[in-house]
């Protein structure tokens, strides 16, 4: 078999990569554009890919394609109903971000919530140097335990990140999907957002939560709420959540992932980047490196498994 990887680099040079237990022929570039795919995967039997974008025009033009091995947990890069229609088996990666991405949304809720950044920016134009006492109080600092999180999104990641802030005495609450009536367990969207000091959004983007979190939503928010978007990019509205920091809605936000990624010159969140109360970082919440050698490790067993017969982690279109 051929096996093709698209875009290597999406894993850090230093993870190993292990080669499948079966003959086969691998290749591997850094990264691919669309219109490198044909030319690099034309006779691969096997693509792996994390963010290439796999559309229907692309897949029927790659006759021998059997599976596609996704480096992560999200597959909204390829078409599912046209890979489904084509015989291609689709698996994803599943279960092996929780602790990276539970520890780097609390990581960025005890940055804002204690005004870290803005300390630390006041001390690089000379507040401290120029303090007539030991310290100074220009921002104030708020202990996250007896804070109330709201957890948007149920799964391994909402629960794993509900679990760290319990441990250190949060209130969590989890959020009912937008417009529905609350199952036990979960409280209404709107009241659960107007109720929150901090709220983690860990749900997948999909046509349903493009623009979840948009210029009503901010309205409803308390004025020292933060947000803190360790999902997708598209969840949350970039230019509202502009506004309502510019406007002082809320009292801060952190963004590990950008509608576009890398994000565009023109991007909301890099206008935001000069505010002392938004933070941003280049979409590494889940990349530690055990997490990452979890990932990587469970790519190279889905092919395994699919050459043996024994199809794992397949992913099928809604």
């Amino acid at each position: 078999m051929k096996i093709v990887f698209l875009d290597r680099l999406t894993l850090a040079n230093n993870i190993k990569l292990s080669r499948p237990q079966f003959p086969h022929q691998w290749y591997e570039y850094p990264s691919s554009t669309s219109q490198q795919v044909l030319e690099r995967a034309n006779d691969a039997d096997i693509i792996i890919v994390n963010k290439v974008q796999l559309n229907r025009q692309l897949l029927e033009q790659l006759p021998q394609l059997k599976m596609i091995a996704v480096a992560a947990t999200g597959t909204n890069n390829v078409d599912l109903h046209a890979a489904k229609e084509l015989n291609i088996v689709v698996s994803n990666v599943r279960d092996y971000a929780s602790q990276s991405i539970a520890e780097h949304s609390l990581a960025l809720m005890f940055n804002l919530r204690r005004n870290l950044l803005a300390y630390h920016q006041a001390i690089q134009h000379g507040r401290w140097q120029e303090s007539q006492q030991f310290c100074f109080f220009d921002y104030p600092i708020d202990n996250l335990a007896g804070q109330t999180l709201l957890v948007i999104g149920a799964g391994n990641l909402g629960q794993a990140t509900a679990e760290l802030a319990s441990n250190i005495g949060m209130k969590v609450i989890f959020a009912e999907h937008k417009n529905k009536q609350p199952r036990p367990g979960r409280v209404d969207f709107n009241q659960a957002l107007s109720c929150a000091d901090v709220i983690s959004i860990h749900c997948p983007l999909t046509p349903q939560t493009q623009d979840l979190i948009d210029e009503p939503e901010f309205l409803l928010m308390k004025k020292n709420a933060l947000l803190i978007n360790t999902a997708r990019g598209g969840i949350v509205n970039e230019q509202a959540l502009l506004q309502a920091l510019q406007n002082k809605q809320i009292a801060g936000a952190a963004s590990d992932v950008s509608e576009s990624e890398p994000p565009k010159a023109d991007s909301p969140l890099l206008q935001a980047m000069h505010l002392n109360n938004f933070i941003m970082s280049p979409h590494i919440g889940w990349a530690s490196q055990q997490n990452m050698q979890m990932l990587a490790d469970q790519v190279i067993g889905n092919i395994d498994a699919f050459a043996a017969g024994q199809t794992r982690h397949q992913v099928f279109p809604d």
